[in-house]
């Protein structure tokens, strides 16, 4: 799995690539918890994620719950998580778990990057 990190306007953007399965979860755990944390302590100011998921064709329950459990953690530090560019097989795995109720997913960067400044 490659990842891949910028920021803008304020969010902090990972861009994933390949499959996110039990053997990929620490890294972007690991990353998740130091981005929502780095956020709140430099900045006082609320975690906005975007995990932009356009490289990724496949994802099981543990890349699922890495970002449940990135999503808690940022919604902790008084900020959110949205989910972007999620290719048919992985956003149907969503629609299944009904986890697209639970998370904010936008069609692309941008809108999700905008949503957290409107």
């Amino acid at each position: 799995m490659e990842l891949k990190t910028r920021s803008s306007d304020n969010v902090t953007v990972l861009e994933l690539a390949g499959r996110f399965d039990a053997y990929e979860v620490l890294p972007v755990h690991d990353w998740l918890e130091k981005a929502a944390d780095a956020t709140k302590a430099i900045a006082s100011a609320p975690a906005q994620v975007v995990v932009n998921l356009a490289g990724v064709n496949f994802i099981d329950s543990t890349g699922l719950s890495t970002l449940v459990q990135g999503m808690k953690h940022c919604r902790q530090q008084g900020g959110d998580l949205y989910l972007c560019n999620l290719q048919q097989p992985v956003r149907i795995i969503f629609e299944l778990t009904r986890l697209d109720k639970a998370f904010s997913i936008f069609a692309d960067e941008d809108e999700a990057v905008r949503a957290f400044t409107d």
